[in-house]
């Protein structure tokens, strides 16, 4: 009993235990120099700091400070060296700014350090001693100088360096070898030149190498074959030359190959195209030649294959849809020529398709083979079959397509029926061809149907009433599923050619009505003010009549609008003035008369916005004299179509568009691997 009793005092006077008066001075130091502080960290109560937010202790010493995601800023203080028992150093994803003091890198007991996503800059000091740590992530900060591959000096149980992201510069340095333990390195997005260093083909057990978007070049080094643990590889965006070397056959576990956007000649190896383990094989916008063959009946596990913006010859490779697990494929932009063959038809899992400018013949056979693809929902056909007719089979019939990309090849006919028939469409662009009659009335009974691009045609007749109904454009919430894994959409303003957004997927491209550039007539319904939801409402260029509907201003997301060149009349209405997002607006070349609003986004729009018309307003065309004698409305009855803006081209990977609207890149960047 008496045993017990003490044992009873024993265990109750360690738990009343605060954390040790060190710890607590170096987390007040370490705090003072931040903001928010967290709330529960008090130093005027108890003392306590092992029961705060982001502290773990163990007995009274502090192992653990995780303070992720919190908003703080400020700078770090070199009182985090003095919690020499810390093991786990986690302030990611927060505001934190200048040089990481050098006293962190001496915490002999740090198995974790990870101060990822904030503002440090400067570099890694050459003096450190860290000899537990086995993850070391820096990744997405200001950091410069030489790439410190001198942390493996003295940090031999390393797995995971992460330090892409940053401003490293200079020759890639050997060093890596040290890390012997190494697993997964992450270095794309620095500055770094000249070659990778061949001892890092010596770690035995690294499976995950990127080292994208740097100044690398040279011959890839067939000792990358020494990587037997390989599963994931990429490489994109150097400027490596020269042959892939032939070595995979050594890389047992290799799964993804990503060595787009490089010099790259010759053909694919013969081990990559026999490889039995790979899933995806990215060699986008290289200089590849050759017929292309890949031993499907090896290839069983592949599911995603980018071979566009190459120098594939010949006709398409037949043989394609033995591997059996395609499901995204990329040929567009190259040298093949001819029809598709008949084999496509039996493709098992194929969902994107993308067969851009690739001179091919006769759209009247593809869509008949492709239709037989059950699980198809993307088919992207840009710059092809020039000057053919559009087939109105009623026949064709793609049940599960969401994405149809068909612009640039000067299409006859008019918009094909047994496009009514695919209820999933989300997105379709016809524009820049040659199609001619009415825009049906079934355009508008698309549930999810959010960006439409018909321009550059030679439609007649009204807009279709229903197009003021699409549900996706009323609801303001895009709810499309999406056919891809991971790919990046970069939108681009055509005449700039400049980057202006990625984005994500598919449902976050901005919705879309470009009508532009046709010879449509009649009025802009006042309906059109439910679709709260429309980014971008083109109708420039065509022979629309009647007032501007004041209800438009209810089209609360709107960031475009193109009424130009049209014969419409009134005034321009006051209430849109409302449209707070509005970036881009011109009603140019019309009839219009009054006072311009000087409200809302009015003040930032240039005077070519409304030349061409009789008003007047502040800062333009005074209204206290007489209306200047402006520049009379365009009453030609003759699209002018070198006056578009924007340019849509779904060309995966590389822009091809030369239209109105946007240009849109679909860029696909497998992130498997990313913590």
């Amino acid at each position: 009993m008496i045993i017990l009793a003490a044992a009873i005092f024993h265990s109750s006077n360690c738990e009343s235990l605060t954390c040790h008066p060190r710890d607590l001075e170096a987390l007040r130091d370490f705090i003072n120099e931040l903001s928010p502080k967290p709330d529960s960290w008090d130093f005027n109560s108890t003392g306590d700091c092992c029961e705060w937010e982001g502290i773990t202790c163990d007995s009274v010493r502090v192992t653990k400070l995780k303070l992720v995601s919190k908003t703080i800023s400020g700078k770090l203080s070199e009182s985090l060296g003095r919690l020499h028992h810390l093991r786990v150093l986690n302030l990611s994803r927060n505001f934190i700014s200048g040089s990481i003091p050098p006293s962190i890198f001496n915490l002999t007991n740090l198995e974790a350090l990870d101060l990822s996503s904030n503002g440090f800059t400067g570099g890694v000091p050459e003096s450190l001693n860290l000899p537990s740590l086995k993850s070391l992530s820096l990744s997405l900060n200001e950091l410069n100088g030489s790439l410190p591959v001198h942390i493996c000096r003295n940090s031999a149980y390393l797995k995971l360096i992460r330090l892409e992201s940053n401003r490293f510069s200079g020759e890639f340095p050997s060093g890596f070898e040290k890390c012997s333990l190494l697993q997964h390195l992450f270095l794309s997005g620095n500055e770094l030149t000249g070659n990778i260093p061949e001892d890092l083909f010596h770690l035995q057990g690294l499976s995950l190498l990127e080292i994208q978007e740097n100044g690398l070049s040279g011959s890839l080094s067939p000792a990358l074959g020494n990587l037997s643990s390989l599963v994931h590889l990429d490489i994109s965006s150097n400027s490596f030359s020269g042959e892939i070397p032939d070595v995979f056959k050594k890389l047992s576990k290799l799964e993804y190959v990503m060595a787009k956007s490089n010099r790259f000649t010759g053909g694919i190896p013969k081990s990559l195209a026999n490889s039995k383990t790979l899933r995806l094989l990215n060699l986008r916008n290289n200089s590849l030649s050759g017929p292309l063959y890949l031993h499907c009946a090896v290839m069983t596990n592949l599911t995603s294959l980018d071979l566009g913006s190459n120098k594939f010859n010949s006709s398409l490779p037949e043989h394609l849809p033995s591997c059996r697990q395609l499901s995204y494929v990329s040929l567009a932009r190259n040298q093949y020529d001819g029809q598709v063959p008949e084999s496509f038809k039996d493709f098992h899992s194929l969902s994107y398709l993308s067969l851009s400018n690739c001179s091919l013949v006769n759209i009247s056979s593809t869509l008949h083979i492709l239709q037989h693809c059950k699980n198809l929902t993307t088919l992207v056909l840009s710059l092809n079959f020039h000057g053919e007719m559009l087939p109105d089979d009623p026949s064709l019939r793609f049940k599960k397509l969401k994405v149809l990309v068909l612009p640039n090849s000067r299409l006859t006919g008019s918009m094909p029926r047994w496009l009514s028939k695919s209820s999933n469409l989300e997105l379709l662009d016809l524009s820049w061809n040659s199609l001619t009659g009415a825009i049906p009335n079934w355009i508008g009974g698309f549930t999810n149907l959010f960006y439409l691009d018909l321009s550059n045609n030679s439609f007649t007749g009204e807009i279709p009433k229903s197009l003021t109904r699409l549900h996706s454009l009323i609801s303001q919430e895009i709810s499309a599923e999406e056919p891809y894994p991971d790919f990046s959409f970069y939108l681009y303003r055509f005449q700039l050619r400049s980057r202006i957004q990625p984005y994500k997927h598919v449902s976050r491209f901005p919705p879309t009505l470009e009508l532009s550039l046709n010879n449509l007539s009649g009025p802009i319904w006042e309906e059109f003010g439910n679709l709260k939801s429309l980014h971008v409402f083109n109708l420039n260029d065509n022979r629309l009549s009647g007032h501007i509907p004041s209800s438009l201003s209810g089209m609360t997301s709107l960031e475009v609008l193109d009424l130009s060149n049209n014969h419409l009349s009134g005034s321009i209405p006051s209430s849109l003035q409302k449209l707070t997002f509005l970036s881009k607006f011109s009603v140019a070349n019309n009839s219009l008369s009054g006072r311009i609003p000087t409200g809302g986004q009015f003040q930032t729009f240039p005077n070519s916005s409304f030349e061409g018309n009789h008003v007047c307003g502040d800062h333009r065309f005074d209204c206290q004299a007489d209306t200047p004698d402006l520049q009379p409305p365009n009453t030609s009855d003759e699209s002018d179509n070198s006056g578009g803006d924007f340019a849509l081209d779904f060309s995966y990977g590389v822009a091809l568009g030369f239209g109105l609207s946007f240009v849109v890149v679909i860029a696909f960047r497998h992130k498997l691997f990313r913590f």
